[in-house]
C-alpha cells in the first residue's frame, strides 16, 4: 500500500482538519499501487455479444440475436401478469411461490422478461437472506437474453458478497463496465464492497476513483473497505478527500472513522471526529455512539467512555459489551462486574463476546467466588455449549490455579472436538507448571489428527528443555507452515536459548522477516541470560535504530545484561535513556536498575534510585533489600526489611529469601527463626527459593537437625534444595549422609548440576573419601556431560592435600587442562603448611605471589608459609605489597 498515505505523520497534523491534509489528489495513489486498472468507458449497449462464466459449473449464454430481441416486446406482453404475479408474491414474503411462478415462465419463454419486476425480486430475495435464489435468478436472465438493469446488478453483487463469493468480483467487474453501469451508485458501491471484504482494497480503491461518485454511499463502503483491511489512516484522508468534495457524511461514516481511529489509537484525532459527529447531530445514533465507546475505552480514556455511554438515548448488547471490554483492558475488575450486573438487570441479552470478556476480567484480578458465580449462570444459558466461552472458562480457572475444574470443563459437553478448547487446557496446564499432562495433552491432539494452533504450540515451545525434542517441534512447524508466524517464531527462538543454543537462537532471530518489540526483547534477554553483554547491548541498540521503542520490558532486558563493575557505564546509559523517557518510575524498570546498580556494586546509586521513586511498593523494596543482601551489606538489608514490615505491606517469598541470606551471613538464627515462621504465616514456606535460604542459615549455624527436618517437609524440592542439604551435611563432615542425600536426589529424577558436585567433592575432601571423591569427579562428565570447572579441580587438589598426598595434588594439578588458577594454589599451599612441605610450600608460594590479586586470604597464607620456615624478609614484603594494592587482613570475630 501507498507509504505516503500509510507512513505520513497525520496524528501530528490532525488537531485542525484545514491544514491536516492539504490538497489530497486520490487519483495520484493509483500511480504507486501495486494494482491499476486501464479502463475506458463504453456506452450500454443491448447488442453486445460476450460468453463468461458465472461460477465455475455454469455458462451463460450469449445474448440473442437482433430478431430474437424484437420477439421480446410481444412475449413481454404475453407474460406481463405472470410477471407481476411473481413480483407480488416475493414481495408478501412467499419466495417459493414467486420462484415457482418464475420457473413456469423461464419455461415457457425464455425470451424476456420484465426487468423493474425481477428486479424487485432480487431484492426481496436478498432482504429474506435468500442469496442463493438471487444469484439463480440472475443465472436465468442472463440465459434468457435479458438485459439487467443497474438494480439487478446492484442486488447480485451484494448476494455475492454475502455469501462470500469473491472470485466472482472481476468476473462482475466486466460485466458492469460492458453495459456502462460503473458509474451508477448502487453497482458501484457494490463493487467496492465486494472487493474491499474479500481483501483486495487495492482494487476496490481503483474502483472507486474510476467510477468516481458523489453518493455518500460509495465514500462510506471505500472508507470502510480501507478501515477493514487495516488502511486506517487512508480512511481518514478519504474522509477529507470527502467533505472537500461537498458530500456530507452520515452515521455510517462516523461510526468508520471512529474505529478508524481506534485501531491506530489516535485518541486525538477521534475527539475531533467526535466533534464532527456533533455538529451533524448524530450523537444519538446508537451505532455511532457505540464506535465511540469502543474509541474511548480502546485509548485508556473510559471517563469520556462512560460519560458517551451514559448519554445514549438507546443501547444495545455492542453498547454494553464494548464499555466492559474498555474496563477489562484497564484491569479494572470491580467496574467490570458492576456495569455487566447492570446489564443483566436491564434485561439486556448478553452474548458471547459480553461473557468471555467478563471471564478475561476474572481471570485477571484473579476473582475466584466471582468466577464460580458466572460459571452458574453460563451453564444454565445457551452460551455453555459455545466453543469460545468455554474456552474462556477453561483460561480463568487456569489463571487462578483450578486446574480440575479447566479439566472438567474441558471434557464436558464434547468440546474435546474444538481446537480453541484444546490450546486454552493446554496453556492452563503450562500455567500451572503441570508441564508432562500439557505434552501427553498436545500428542494425543496429533494423534487424533487436530492441527495445533499458534497458541498451542508457542505453550509447548515455552516448556521444553530438551533441544532434541525442541528441534522436531520445529520441524513440525515448518511442516504445517506457520514458521513464519510472529508469535511461534519468537517462541522457537527463545526455546533455543532456553536450552542453551543461542546461536541457534540468533539465526532463527534473524531470518523473522517482521520482528515487534516483544521478539526484539526476548532475544536481547535470552543474550543476557548466557552472559552474552556485548550482544545484548548492540541488539538493544538495532532495535532503537529500526524506530521501534523500548518498553519497561526491553529495557529491564537491557539492564539485567549489566551483570558485572566493567558494565556499570553502559548500565548508566540505560538509565538516563529510561529516564528521558518517562520509564524510570516505572517499578518494572525501578527494580531492574536497582538489580543492575546492586551487580554493578554501586549499592548508594541503587538507594538513590529507590528514593526517586515515590510510590515504593513491594517490589522495589524487595529489590533494595536483595541488593544490600547480595553485597554483604546485611545490617541495611535487616534495616530495610523491618521499615518494610512496618510500612503495611506484605512480604514474598524473594524478600523472605533475601532477608534471610542476611541473617545467615549475620550467624543470627533467632532472628531467622522468628522470620521462619513469618513465612509459614504467610505461605511462603512452600517457594523452593525460602526453603533453601532457611537451610543455608541452619546449616552455616550449625544447627543440621533442623536442617533435615525442614527439608522432609518439602513436597517437591528442587535441584536448589537438594544441593543446599547436600551442602549442609558437607559443611558438618557428614559425608554418609550427603553421599545419601546425593543417591535420594538421583532415584528421584533430579538430574545434579557442576554446583552439587562441589558440594558433594567437598564432602569427599573433609572426610577423606580420596576414592570416592575420584569417583565422582570422573562422573561428571562421563555420566552427566559436566566439564569440571576451577572449583572442582581446587577440591580435588584439597582432598589430596588433606590425606597428605602433596605430590600427587601437585601432579594432579600439573596434568589440568587449563591453566591452574590462584584457588587451586593456595589450596595447595594451606595444605603444604598443614604438612611442613617446604619444597612443594615454596613452589606454591611462589605461584601464589604471582598472581596480582586482591585476595587477602591467599597472600596471608604465603605469608604464613613464610613465618613458618624464618624468612621473615618475606613476610615484610608480602605485607608491604598487601598494603601497596590497599589490601587489609579482616580482623577475627564471633558471633557469640
Amino acid at each position: 500500500m501507498h507509504e505516503a498515505l500509510r507512513n505520513d505523520s497525520f496524528s501530528d497534523q490532525m488537531r485542525y482538519w484545514n491544514s491536516s491534509f492539504g490538497s489530497l489528489d486520490l487519483t495520484s495513489v493509483l500511480r504507486v499501487l501495486p494494482f491499476s486498472l486501464t479502463l475506458k468507458k463504453s456506452p450500454p449497449s443491448s447488442n453486445i455479444r460476450f460468453h463468461t462464466s458465472l461460477a465455475s459449473s455454469d455458462t451463460l449464454r450469449e445474448l440473442q440475436t437482433p430478431e430474437n430481441h424484437s420477439n421480446c416486446f410481444r412475449a413481454q406482453s404475453e407474460f406481463l401478469p405472470s410477471i407481476q404475479l411473481s413480483g407480488s408474491r416475493s414481495k408478501s414474503g412467499q419466495l417459493q411461490d414467486a420462484l415457482l411462478v418464475l420457473d413456469e415462465i423461464h419455461h415457457k419463454d425464455p425470451i424476456l422478461w420484465n426487468v423493474s419486476q425481477l428486479s424487485s425480486a432480487l431484492r426481496t430475495f436478498n432482504q429474506s437472506s435468500q442469496f442463493d435464489s438471487t444469484m439463480r435468478i440472475f443465472k436465468i436472465m442472463r440465459s434468457a437474453g435479458l438485459q439487467p438493469d443497474q438494480f439487478a446488478y446492484a442486488n447480485v453483487i451484494l448476494a455475492c458478497t454475502a455469501m462470500e463469493k469473491f472470485n466472482l468480483g472481476n468476473l462482475f467487474l466486466s460485466l458492469v463496465m460492458k453495459v456502462g453501469f460503473l458509474t451508477s451508485g448502487y453497482v458501484l458501491s457494490g463493487l467496492i464492497d465486494l472487493f474491499a471484504k474479500g481483501g483486495c482494497f487495492v482494487k476496490a480503491l481503483d474502483i472507486f476513483l474510476y467510477g468516481y461518485s458523489d453518493n455518500v454511499v460509495c465514500w462510506n463502503a471505500v472508507i470502510a473497505g480501507a478501515v477493514r483491511n487495516g488502511e486506517s489512516w487512508i480512511a481518514l484522508k478519504l474522509f477529507h478527500q470527502m467533505v472537500e468534495s461537498l458530500c456530507m457524511p452520515n452515521g455510517f461514516t462516523f461510526s468508520s472513522l471512529l474505529g478508524a481511529c481506534a485501531a491506530v489509537g489516535e485518541l486525538d484525532v477521534g475527539r475531533t471526529i467526535h466533534a464532527w459527529i456533533v455538529k451533524f447531530n448524530q450523537q444519538d445514533d446508537t451505532f455511532v455512539g457505540t464506535a465511540a465507546i469502543d474509541l474511548y475505552a480502546k485509548c485508556g480514556d473510559m471517563d469520556a467512555a462512560v460519560k458517551m455511554f451514559l448519554s445514549m438515548p438507546a443501547k444495545n448488547v455492542v453498547s454494553w459489551t464494548a464499555l466492559i471490554s474498555g474496563f477489562v483492558l484497564e484491569e479494572d475488575g470491580a467496574s467490570t462486574l458492576k456495569y455487566f450486573i447492570e446489564m443483566m438487570r436491564n434485561n439486556i441479552y448478553i452474548n458471547a463476546y459480553t461473557i468471555t470478556c467478563v471471564l478475561f476480567a476474572c481471570a485477571k484480578c484473579c476473582m475466584a467466588n466471582i468466577s464460580y458465580q458466572i460459571h452458574g449462570l453460563i451453564f444454565k444459558s445457551a452460551l455453555y455449549t459455545n466453543p469460545a466461552v468455554n474456552a474462556a472458562l477453561i483460561n480463568l480457572y487456569g489463571r487462578i490455579g483450578n486446574v480440575q475444574m479447566s479439566e472438567k470443563v474441558f471434557k464436558e459437553g464434547g468440546m474435546e472436538m474444538h481446537l480453541i478448547n484444546w490450546s486454552a487446557m493446554i496453556s492452563s496446564l503450562v500455567q500451572n507448571q503441570y508441564f508432562s499432562r500439557a505434552l501427553e495433552l498436545f500428542l494425543q491432539m496429533l494423534c487424533e489428527d487436530l492441527k495445533p494452533d499458534k497458541s498451542c504450540i508457542s505453550s509447548i515451545l515455552s516448556i521444553v528443555d530438551c533441544i532434541i525434542f525442541g528441534e522436531q517441534l520445529h520441524s513440525y512447524v515448518v511442516k504445517v507452515g506457520l514458521v513464519d508466524d510472529l508469535l511461534v517464531c519468537s517462541s522457537l527462538f527463545t526455546m533455543y536459548s532456553k536450552c542453551g543454543s543461542i546461536g541457534d537462537s540468533y539465526e532463527l532471530f534473524g531470518q523473522m522477516p517482521d520482528k515487534d518489540r516483544v521478539a526484539w526483547t526476548s532475544m536481547i534477554s535470552g543474550f543476557a541470560r548466557h552472559g552474552n553483554a556485548k550482544e545484548a547491548f548492540q541488539l538493544f541498540t538495532e532495535m532503537i535504530l529500526e524506530g521501534i521503542k523500548p518498553d519497561d520490558m526491553a529495557l529491564s532486558a537491557a539492564l539485567t545484561a549489566c551483570n558485572s563493575q566493567i558494565f556499570l557505564d553502559k548500565g548508566k546509559e540505560i538509565h538516563g535513556f529510561s529516564f528521558r523517557h518517562g520509564l524510570s518510575i516505572d517499578t518494572v524498570i525501578g527494580s531492574s536498575t536497582i538489580s543492575m546498580y546492586s551487580k554493578c556494586k554501586d549499592i548508594e546509586s541503587a538507594r538513590r534510585v529507590f528514593a526517586y521513586i515515590q510510590c515504593n511498593d513491594q517490589i522495589l523494596w524487595s529489590s533494595l533489600i536483595s541488593a544490600y543482601s547480595t553485597n554483604n551489606k546485611t545490617e541495611e538489608a535487616i534495616l530495610d526489611f523491618h521499615r518494610m514490615t512496618t510500612t503495611g505491606l506484605e512480604i514474598d517469598h524473594i524478600t523472605c529469601s533475601s532477608v534471610l541470606v542476611a541473617c545467615a551471613q549475620l550467624f543470627r538464627p533467632i532472628l531467622g527463626t522468628q522470620i521462619h515462621g513469618q513465612a509459614i504465616k504467610a505461605g511462603l514456606i512452600l517457594h523452593n527459593s525460602v526453603a533453601s535460604s532457611l537451610l543455608t542459615l541452619y546449616a552455616k549455624c550449625g544447627i543440621i537437625s533442623e536442617c533435615r527436618k525442614l527439608f522432609d517437609g518439602i513436597q517437591n524440592p528442587d535441584l536448589t534444595t537438594w544441593t543446599t542439604m547436600i551442602e549442609g551435611y558437607a559443611r558438618h563432615g557428614r559425608a554418609k549422609e550427603a553421599l545419601e542425600t546425593f543417591d535420594l536426589m538421583k532415584n528421584n529424577g533430579m538430574k545434579p548440576d557442576s554446583v552439587t558436585f562441589v558440594s558433594i567433592l567437598s564432602a569427599c575432601s573433609h572426610n577423606g573419601l580420596v576414592n570416592e571423591g575420584f569417583f565422582y569427579f570422573e562422573s561428571m562428565s562421563s555420566d552427566y556431560g559436566i566439564e569440571p570447572e576451577m572449583r572442582h579441580y581446587s577440591c580435588m587438589v584439597d582432598l589430596l592435600g588433606r590425606a597428605g598426598r602433596l605430590k600427587e595434588a601437585v601432579d594432579f594439578i600439573d596434568r589440568m587442562p587449563t591453566e591452574p588458577g590462584l584457588l587451586v594454589w593456595s589450596t595447595l599451599l594451606g595444605a603444604c603448611r598443614v604438612y611442613g612441605d617446604e619444597e612443594i610450600g615454596g613452589l606454591a608460594k611462589k605461584k601464589v605471589l604471582d598472581f596480582e590479586s586482591s585476595d587477602s586470604g591467599a597472600h596471608i597464607a604465603a605469608s604464613n608459609m613464610s613465618a613458618d620456615i624464618g624468612d621473615w624478609e618475606q613476610v615484610v614484603r608480602i605485607r608491604s605489597s598487601m598494603k601497596g594494592f590497599g589490601m587489609k587482613k579482616e580482623p577475627g570475630w564471633s558471633a557469640l
